[in-house]
This record gives C-alpha cells, structure tokens and sequence, in this order.
C-alpha cells in the first residue's frame, strides 16, 4: 500500500463543517419520535452480534434483518436477534427490504465505504462502525455522499455517546488539568485475534483482520478509539505523525502488525502517544491527558484526577491531618471522577436512534469520522513506509475545521 495511491486528486474543501448542517435542514423528518425504528445489521461477525443486545434493550428499535456471507455468522446474528430478523447473504438484498429504517455497518473495515455509500442510495438512515473507512479516497467518496444525503450518518465512535468521557472533556476544556500538554494513551491485550477456520479457503474472509488488503490492524481496530479522543479534546487534527510496529510475536503468515507504536503532533505543540501490544495486557486500556495542573485518567468507563505538584499523603493531610479518611483516593490512580452513565456503545446506539426520530445531528458524526479516519492512515502509512508523514503528505485531503 503506497501512500500516493490513496491521495486525493480533488479537494476536500467543499466538505466542511457545513456538511450535517446541510443534511438537518432539507426537509427530513421521521414518522414519529414514538414510532419504531426497524434496522439491519450488515456483518453479523463478533461486533455487529456484540450490538444486538444493545439494540434489544432499546425502546422501539427492532432488528428485522440481518446478513452476512458466512451462514455460521449469520445463522449466531439471527439467533441474537431473538428470532425475529430476516436473513440475507446479499446486503443489497436487504437494501431493498423497504421496512428498514436504518442500517448498522459492522463489516471488514474496507468495505465500511461501499456498503455506507449504497445504503444512504437506499434511504436509510447509518450507524458506521469505526473506522469509518480505509484509504483517502474511499473516506473521500463517503464524505460526498453523506454531504447530498438528508439520512442521519453516525460514526461507531461511541465515547463521543459517553456522559463520562463528554463530562471529562468538559472538565479539560473548563482548565481543569491547566494546559494540555500531552496525552499517553495504550490498549494492550495478551491475546491473537486469529479464529479457528473450518476450510482454507475462508482464511482472509474470517481472519480479515490479519491482511492488509482488508484491514487497519490494531490502528483502525483499538487506537482510532483514542485518536478521536485526543482530536475532540484539542479540537485540533494532528500535522505530523511517526510510528514504528512489526510482526514480532505472533509467527503466523499475519500481515497487519502485531504492535504498534506511534506518536501524533498537533499544531498547538501537543505531542499524543498510542501504544497497542497483543503480547502483554498490562493496564490494558488506558488514557491519560497530561497538563500543567493535573492528569486525568480515563478507562473503559472509569476517570480519575490527579492534582500536579503533589502526592496522596500530601493531599490527605491537606484535607484531613489525623486521617485522610474524609478523601476518596485510589491509590495510585487519585480522585475519583464520578458521574452516572451508561455502557458507551449502548448509550451511542441510544442516540442514533434519537437522531433519527428527532432529524438531529449526531455527536460522532461524518466530521469526526472523517477526521479520524485519515489520522489512522497517516498513521498506517508512517509505520508501513518508515517515514514521518506530515501535512504536506496530504495537502490534498482537507480535515475539517
């Protein structure tokens, strides 16, 4: 994969913030906010199969269909759909199905584009599992269609959804932690991705994730998650990326890395790390968004605070001078950030069915999805080539604003 085979030949400039403001005023409304939501599901694998408890568990949001080109993946996609969704091999098929509403995209991440593309064409209304699409072009292609089209488009990025992490950029943005000055940020697993595979030649169809041609590998899989936090929390898209990674533990034929190591930096001078290892789980995911005044730590659905410039005894005393019993603190992590919230994913499958029925722009929408979807392949192109890739490298492919 060359870097100037995905470049953009024409300008992204006429897709700017502008985009969902277009999409939420041409005339579109939904029957009514009480009025159910009919979706299908379009990849039945481990994620869209994972989503379909979530969906059950929503008010008025029925899962009539679903497909996949595997019948074992399928047949598991019906059954946790309680028996009541229809079955397709051919998503076009279910494309046609004109009681659908809306449609979830949990396939091999180079076919997100595609399938999007032709379901907005069909009228419904998606929910885009990150990341939303592989290569320049392709990221291209979906941000023009989603800017003609009056459906609502959301991007899987569902800690955009989180009450906990909206909370937590809230308390940053409001200066919290001072100024931002750095962001460390891992998701580490002791564990293969590979599957047992029934007959050889469905290899690349069940263990996509391993091959290049279909996948983003730990980039696209686990750290976009946390490049979209970073961009939202600095409201900035990065300038320069470098990274290293390597086939180093697993010996198996696999083409996508099995760690990675990159670092972004962002015109204000903010430098953010991402570290993803599938050889050691140690603190498995993590965010930490380093400033001047404090650090806040952030997990799946957990945040801390912990005041610069000082130490749990410290900050004990301070309070209490006998105990520190009127303090909570975890130790080593330090305050707890506590507010109620749910799940992140269902939570984000909660608010694009709102979108839908109130015509409202997503949170994570196809600016954020966008944004995100080209710093993970600056960051692909970094390790792949060797190189540092800066602005320059994609002077034609505009972020937004």
């Amino acid at each position: 994969m060359k870097r100037r085979d995905f470049i953009i030949k024409s300008s992204m400039a006429s897709v700017a913030v502008t985009t969902s403001a277009i999409a939420m005023s041409n005339g579109y409304h939904f029957k009514s906010a009480n009025d159910i939501v009919n979706i299908g599901i379009i990849g039945t694998g481990d994620r869209g199969t994972g989503l379909s408890a979530n969906i059950n568990s929503i008010a008025n949001f029925n899962i009539i269909a679903c497909c996949d080109t595997l019948p074992f993946k399928l047949e598991n996609g019906l059954k946790a759909a309680n028996g009541k969704a229809k079955g397709y091999s051919d998503y076009r098929k279910l494309l046609d199905n004109k009681d659908i509403d809306a449609i979830l995209v949990a396939t091999p991440f180079n076919t997100h584009s595609q399938i999007a593309i032709d379901a907005l064409d069909a009228g419904k209304h998606v929910y885009c599992e990150k990341t939303m699409a592989k290569g320049y072009s392709s990221i291209q292609n979906l941000v023009n269609k989603v800017d003609q089209s009056d459906r609502i488009f959301q991007t899987g990025h569902q800690y955009h959804s989180s009450k906990l992490y909206t909370h937590v950029v809230d308390l940053i943005k409001k200066g919290k932690i001072g100024k931002v000055t750095a962001f460390e940020c891992q998701w580490n697993r002791h564990g293969n991705w590979r599957r047992n595979v029934p007959s050889p030649e469905l290899e690349r169809l069940i263990n996509w994730r391993m091959y290049r041609e279909y996948s983003g590998g730990l980039v696209a899989e686990l750290s976009s998650h946390q490049i979209d936090f970073a961009n939202w929390v600095l409201n900035e898209t990065p300038n320069q990326v470098m990274g290293v990674g390597g086939v180093d533990y697993y010996k198996d034929g696999r083409e996508t890395y099995d760690n990675i190591h990159l670092i972004y930096s962002y015109p204000s001078g903010v430098k953010a790390k991402f570290t993803c290892l599938t050889s050691n789980a140690k603190d498995g995911y993590q965010i930490k968004v380093m400033g001047d005044k404090g650090t806040i730590h952030l997990s799946y659905t957990k945040a801390w605070f912990f005041p610069e410039g000082v130490n749990e005894n410290k900050i004990l005393g301070l309070v209490d001078g006998v105990s520190g019993a009127t303090v909570k603190w975890d130790k080593g992590l330090g305050l707890p950030i506590e507010i109620d919230h749910k799940e992140p994913s269902l939570q984000a499958l909660m608010d694009f069915k709102d979108s839908i029925t109130n015509n409202s722009k997503p949170i994570s929408d196809i600016k954020t999805g966008a944004n995100t979807a080209i710093c993970v392949q600056m960051g692909l192109d970094a390790m792949y080539s060797n190189t540092i890739i800066t602005e320059e490298a994609v002077k034609d492919l505009k972020f937004y604003d």
